[in-house]
């Protein structure tokens, strides 16, 4: 029971201390005017010193602010100088008010003032040295200047000698003068010290911790006094510089309150007459003054109407900033309320350091009006913020290396679409290894990319500045994030998603190819980028195999208007896809006349084949589009079949003849062989179509041709016992015999082999195919003695038959000719070592 109670107290205590520490984590100051100090490294020490945490926050460690910076230099988070400011900010308020004290009703300090004020002037002396030590914040940049030299030198060029003038003894060269009243005014050099004051209200007002409403009316209230009070000694300092003979003539001197005379003002008790004077000033500002007290000479009328001129606009302020606080509020009380509720839902989901430091500096720059006004023109036409984002945006954009070449129309587009952001120094923009949605651009400021090795060490990959771009790779490759972004200046980039961007690149398909090379061109320069040189090449191949098929896709479907488009945005229609179809192939195929028109108009290769060796005339054919065919035809297209004989043979196997019949107009070879040297007429004759059998025989197809068992068309017919195709073949026979005479007889036909060529090149079957080397193609001879004489001849080689051999693509040697098949491609080969 005691444990239980033991950690729940110190549960109870943690809490607290939790929320002490968040309370003081969110204490901010203005980023305009507080120019402290800050580093590259960390954004909680960055966000951490420009929010002026006090010294509640004890889990802040300032020794490792300037991590691997040397030089001596003060900490603006150190405990010791919180509290000097402090000490500095007391004696601002004394001398502050006491100044115009010592200016009016003084000539000369009492005895019991003059140590009190040579311990201010030696505190203020001791500060002037501490700030050539304090490091500050470059507001543009957000970068930390620790140097002494730039410290020096931003000091001595802002307050320094207006400090140093404040602290001159002037009660001392007063007397020294002569007691000239010009010296006097230098006394007033002084009240310069005000800025401290002004500087804590500053942070009062930004402080969560404290009602904003109260820290406004406080401010406003001592703005008020201060005002009455430095007045008030103005007016009684405007009585006592007159001669003694003439004090009756101004306002204190002839003044009279009941039975009460002022006429030995100087002799009056020094509360009564502050008090008196005080009084003065504070009606005349209300105006709201009675006529007891009034200007009496010349100068107290000059300095009464200068004071009420200026005291209208006092109250003008201060009326505004209270109505402003009634009605609406101000614009730092709506950052207070915003910070405020995003506090209590970072507690309520208990959210990690880092996303809590990065909505805290997001809302700071956000309350910063000079830096984020992009919400300014969001209530605007589109229309409009299309030509304020052109104007703005348009001359970083077209510089963008990843964008080098892209057109003007592809540049305006991504202009009008893209958002600017700001980030703080040492914030973590992109991770490695996350799926990026978001492209960027650099405006201003610098970028670094890390990378992160298997054991955890990080190395600087590379500086990005202004131009570059991040997150490309990731994007264009659907690769995850190749590197860490960190930011080491404070940037403005633009910001464009992904699916703007990808969409863009779809209507911009041109463009989209130049981006891809600019990206392959970029990161192959880079040596410890070109592990990536693989994945965009590959991508490029993917978009580039995605377009074909995009374009195919459109002729297969008759989509003349999506065909235009793709190819008037850069598409090439001689592209082919994983098949090898062309969009040609495909118009011919389904029919669309209209489009094979404006293709072979766009000059596409009209006899391009696809991975099964077919043009588009022969798609045209096998579909049956007549009115295709035609066109293709005029356009110089032919019809090529790989192994047209056994494509042709499984059409007469079909009983096809429509396609036959367009096949052979269209200048196929009826006598085209399969495998087993069979002819289309051989198998029509062999299944007894007659029909078929007719219309090759008028196409051209012989009767004598044997196959691989040794059978001609005639003997099918025969041995299938159908007179109508014996009686055809037969008088096809007798018309061919009379073609060929030296074929006359009917044991040449009828038993010898008709004649059979064969191509024989000058090198090894082995050897990779010389360009300069052509083969000879011949009959083939009787002998292989005679076959081989003759290709040396032809050839013009010197090489004697019984020094070469001829051999097969297999590399096996030829012996007989019986052995060579029609068409047979041989190799003569010296047998010489």
């Amino acid at each position: 029971m005691r444990n239980e109670i033991g950690r729940t107290s110190s549960t109870g205590e943690e809490r607290r201390r939790k929320t002490k520490e968040d309370a003081a984590e969110y204490q901010v100051e203005d980023i305009r005017e507080g120019e402290r100090l800050g580093r590259r490294r960390s954004v909680f020490a960055l966000l951490a010193w420009d929010l002026g945490l006090d010294s509640t926050h004890r889990g802040f460690n300032t020794d490792k602010v300037f991590d691997g910076i040397k030089g001596f230099y003060i900490p603006p988070q150190n405990r010791w100088y919180k509290t000097w400011e402090k000490v500095i900010l007391i004696w601002a308020i004394y001398s502050s008010f006491f100044t115009p004290m010592e200016f009016g009703f003084f000539r000369g300090l009492p005895d019991r003032l003059y140590l009190l004020d040579i311990f201010s002037q030696a505190a203020f002396f001791i500060d002037i040295a501490v700030q050539f030590f304090v490091p500050y914040k470059d507001t543009q940049t957000y970068k930390f200047i620790v140097s002494p030299r730039l410290i020096a030198v931003r000091y001595l060029k802002s307050h320094f000698i207006f400090d140093v003038l404040a602290c001159m003894p002037w009660d001392i060269l007063y007397t020294a003068s002569g007691n000239k009243e010009e010296v006097r005014y230098l006394l007033l050099i002084r009240l310069v010290r005000v800025r401290k004051i002004l500087e804590f209200f500053s942070k009062l007002e930004k402080d969560i911790r404290v009602n904003y409403l109260f820290s406004r009316i406080i401010k406003l209230i001592a703005v008020e006094l201060y005002c009455t009070h430095t007045a008030a000694c103005i007016f009684y300092y405007l009585a006592t510089t007159l001669p003694p003979v003439e004090e009756g003539y101004t306002w204190i001197g002839s003044l009279t309150l009941g039975d009460y005379s002022y006429s030995n003002f100087r002799h009056i008790d020094l509360w009564k007459r502050y008090v008196t004077s005080l009084y003065f000033a504070i009606v005349t500002m209300a105006t709201v003054g009675y006529g007891d007290i009034h200007a009496v000479n010349l100068r107290e009328m000059i300095f009464v109407m200068v004071y009420v001129s200026f005291d209208m606009v006092l109250g003008a302020y201060l009326i505004g900033n209270i109505t402003a606080l009634i009605v609406k509020g101000s614009k730092t009380e709506r950052y207070r309320d915003r910070m405020t509720d995003l506090i209590k839902f970072i507690d309520r989901n208990e959210l990690g350091k880092d996303i809590r430091n990065q909505i805290k500096g997001h809302v700071r720059l956000q309350y910063d009006s000079s830096i984020t006004d992009s919400a300014i023109i969001q209530d605007l036409p589109i229309s409009i913020r299309a030509k304020i984002s052109e104007s703005l945006y348009k001359s970083y954009i077209e510089k963008v290396s990843l964008f080098r070449g892209c057109s003007p129309e592809f540049i305006n587009h991504v202009v009008t679409r893209v958002h600017e952001e700001f980030f703080l120094p040492g914030e973590v923009i992109m991770e490695q290894g996350i799926v990026v949605d978001q492209l960027y651009f650099i405006c201003h400021g610098k970028l670094e990319e890390v990378l992160t090795c298997e054991d955890g060490s990080k190395e600087v990959v590379s500086d990005l500045t202004l131009h570059d771009s991040f997150g490309d790779v990731s994007i264009l490759c659907n690769i995850p994030q190749p590197y860490t972004v960190q930011v080491s200046e404070l940037c403005r980039l633009l910001r464009l998603d992904k699916q703007t961007f990808t969409h863009t690149i779809e209507i911009y398909f041109n463009d989209g190819r130049k981006i891809l090379n600019n990206l392959l061109e970029g990161k192959g320069n880079d040596d410890r980028m070109k592990h990536m040189v693989t994945d965009i090449t590959v991508h490029m191949g993917m978009q580039e195999a995605e377009l074909a098929l995009k374009l195919n896709s459109a002729a297969f479907n008759g989509d003349l208007s999506q065909i235009k488009s793709l190819i008037r945005s850069g598409a090439d229609p001689n592209k082919q896809d994983y098949d090898g179809r062309s969009p040609l192939h495909l118009a011919a195929a389904k029919g669309h006349m209209d489009i094979v028109v404006f293709l072979i108009q766009n000059d596409v290769e009209v006899n391009i084949s696809d991975n099964f060796g077919n043009t588009p005339l022969f798609e045209a054919i096998k579909n049956a589009h007549e009115n295709v065919a035609p066109i293709l035809v005029n356009k110089g297209g032919s019809l090529k079949i790989n192994e047209a004989g056994n494509f042709l043979c499984s059409c007469v196997a079909r009983g096809d003849i429509d396609l036959i019949r367009r096949l052979l107009a269209n200048g196929i070879d009826p006598n085209s062989k399969d495998y087993d040297y069979r002819t289309p007429l051989h198998v029509a004759t062999s299944q007894g179509s007659c029909l078929i059998a007719k219309l090759l025989v008028q196409s051209g197809a012989s009767v004598l041709l044997k196959d691989r068992w040794g059978n001609t068309p005639l003997d099918e017919a025969r041995s299938s016992g159908n007179k109508i195709l014996i009686k055809l073949l037969d008088e096809a026979r007798s018309l061919q015999l009379s073609e060929f005479p030296t074929c006359s007889q009917e044991s040449t036909v009828t038993d010898k082999t008709p004649r059979k060529k064969c191509t024989i090149y000058p090198f090894q079957p082995w050897e990779p195919k010389d360009q300069n080397k052509f083969g000879i193609t011949l009959w083939v001879p009787d002998s292989i003695d005679e076959l081989m004489k003759t290709a040396a001849d032809h050839l013009k080689l010197d090489l004697a038959p019984t020094s070469c051999i001829v051999v097969t693509e297999d590399a096996g040697q030829v012996t007989d000719v019986d052995m060579i098949n029609d068409g047979q491609k041989l190799y003569l080969i010296t047998t010489q070592a």
